[in-house]
């Protein structure tokens, strides 16, 4: 009785294990580099070279720091998915008194839709919202103000 409760341990931790591996397709796993993109479209009528929007953006391993952007400014970073598939970046935004939190990345979310325009993850922040495009000419409001 105890080899058959020994085996079936060791066969629970090895699902337990593997499954990342095969619940993405084989050329997903730890191989593709990301493109995150954000880009500050907010409208300004502030003196050229005045950046008024902050972004700080984050995972939980490394801390990014805050940006100061100037309008259409465009700060980007690149990532890969972890094993198991728990990537992410969050990043906070404020505008005129006004504080967004957005996922940035997340490997569940993001590992097929970024794919579509070359491994690019797309986000303008306009004065209505956070806006997100997987093909760089379709713009959706996925975190509005």
């Amino acid at each position: 009785m105890a080899k058959i409760k020994e085996t079936f341990l060791v066969v629970v931790a090895l699902v337990c294990f593997l499954y990342p591996a095969f619940a993405v397709k084989k050329e997903d796993l730890l191989f593709i580099k990301y493109h995150i993109h954000i880009t500050n479209d907010l409208p300004s009528d502030l003196p050229p070279g005045v950046p008024y929007l902050e972004l700080h953006c984050k995972s939980k391993t490394k801390d990014l720091g805050l940006k100061k952007m100037l309008r259409h400014d465009d700060y980007s970073w690149d990532t890969k998915i972890n094993y198991w598939r728990t990537t992410l970046f969050f990043c906070n935004a404020f505008w005129e008194g006004k504080q967004r939190y957005f996922e940035a990345f997340k490997a569940t979310r993001d590992e097929h839709r970024c794919r579509v325009y070359h491994n690019s993850c797309m986000w303008s922040v306009r004065d209505d919202g956070i806006y997100f495009s997987k093909d760089n000419s379709t713009w959706k409001n996925a975190y509005p103000w």
